[in-house]
């Protein structure tokens, strides 16, 4: 068994080979030379520099499986059932394809010294002494990503700009209407935000947008987004989709014989929610491994359909979603969102499909619950924040 990236989803893939009984050989292979961590803490302790790493907790000699690290995939020839790294040719019965995903990088700033990611503990250590010395700092984007890295940046002390194209902040996770009341938070927290802006140019010690304007800059952030990792894989005939994701079946294999993937790298059919996913999140990451190992040692096992889930941490808000609000055909809001907690539920025909609480845990953990059993609920009982999604129940 061979598994080609050593981010959460291959070192849960390994893991889970082992817990499910495989004797044979494993090979983890990653591209960083550093032990494989964790990666939400890079945009949270490890960039304040509160914790000095998030390594997982797995020996993985104890469980006899063979790290390669600093050793970077370079192709796969699914008919000689080999893989191509920058170490030389590694045979394989089975390949678990588990490469996750890269950030989209801000066109025509190539290699700029000032301009930086943030997906890898280098990116984190490189973006440490930037808080540090409280430089004023341009963030390109008001995703997830964008947002948590300014709360972190404003806590270190920063003066801290967002820039973003969309005339709001999560316009490519949230409705217009969910997304809205965000805004307010940047402000909150002492963040300039400029919607519907975009970047021209970067130049030393300043970020130049489309109207003219010239915002001073220590340092440039970008979190414009990310692709899966997948572009090794050219010519292997392992078929991908539109945004480069290698496409899996429900029991995540792909296209190409003894050949899985897992994780942010690829896309699966939801008979839940009706179309493929691509769900580039933790959760995943975590789930899908125990799926991939029960089909290589041939169990019975139900076909991969999870309830997506992600959380993030911003402007001293605890967000939370769970499910998939695209094919909903009704939104229920819970609470205002003026106030510091309130959620939004997203209804199909009835059915709880997704859920979003801000500073809600509750509601998150029993609207999850709930989507998983496809519950009918009553959408005016939804409303009340005081009563317990479970008691909204009508089936």
């Amino acid at each position: 068994m061979v598994v080609v990236g050593a981010g959460m989803a291959g070192v849960q893939t390994a893991v889970a080979l082992r817990e499910q009984g495989f004797t044979g050989p494993v090979t983890l292979i990653g591209a960083e030379p550093h032990q494989p961590y964790d990666r939400p803490p890079l945009s949270k302790a490890i960039l304040l520099g509160t914790a000095d790493g998030s390594a997982f907790d797995v020996d993985f000699a104890s469980l006899d499986i063979d790290l390669r690290l600093g050793c970077e995939a370079l192709g796969v020839r699914p008919a000689e059932h080999e893989l191509d790294t920058a170490a030389g040719p590694v045979p394989y019965d089975v390949l678990v394809l588990a490469t996750g995903a890269e950030p989209v990088r801000l066109p025509g700033t190539g290699q700029a010294p000032d301009v930086h990611l943030l997906r890898t503990l280098d990116d984190a250590e490189r973006l440490r002494p930037v808080l540090a010395a409280q430089h004023d700092v341009v963030v390109v984007g008001a995703g997830w990503i964008g947002a948590e890295f300014a709360t972190a940046a404003r806590e270190a002390g920063c003066a801290v700009t967002v820039v973003e194209a969309a005339d709001r902040p999560l316009a490519g996770a949230l409705p217009a209407e969910v997304a809205a009341p965000m805004t307010a938070w940047y402000a909150d927290a002492g963040v300039t935000l400029r919607t519907g802006a975009r970047v021209a140019a970067v130049e030393p010690g300043a970020v130049v947008l489309d109207d003219g304007a010239r915002l001073p800059s220590g340092a440039v952030v970008v979190g414009i987004g990310a692709h899966p990792a997948t572009g090794w894989l050219t010519g292997s005939g392992i078929a991908l989709g539109p945004h480069g994701d290698v496409l899996a079946d429900d029991r995540l294999r792909t296209s190409a014989a003894d050949v899985y993937a897992v994780g942010d790298c690829t896309s699966f059919p939801s008979a839940r929610y009706t179309e493929r996913l691509l769900v580039h999140h933790w959760d995943n990451a975590l789930q899908g491994p125990r799926t991939v190992a029960a089909d290589i040692l041939g169990e019975e096992a139900a076909p991969y359909d999870p309830v997506p889930y992600f959380w993030s941490e911003q402007f001293g808000r605890f967000v939370q979603y769970v499910g998939h609000h695209a094919a909903a055909d009704r939104t229920v809001w819970r609470g205002d969102p003026a106030d510091p907690a309130w959620t939004v539920c997203w209804l199909r025909e009835g059915r709880l499909v997704a859920l979003l609480a801000v500073g809600r845990p509750r509601d998150l953990a029993q609207g999850r619950r709930l989507i998983e059993a496809g519950r009918v609920m009553d959408a005016e009982a939804l409303r009340d924040p005081a009563l317990p999604l479970k008691q909204a129940v009508l089936e």
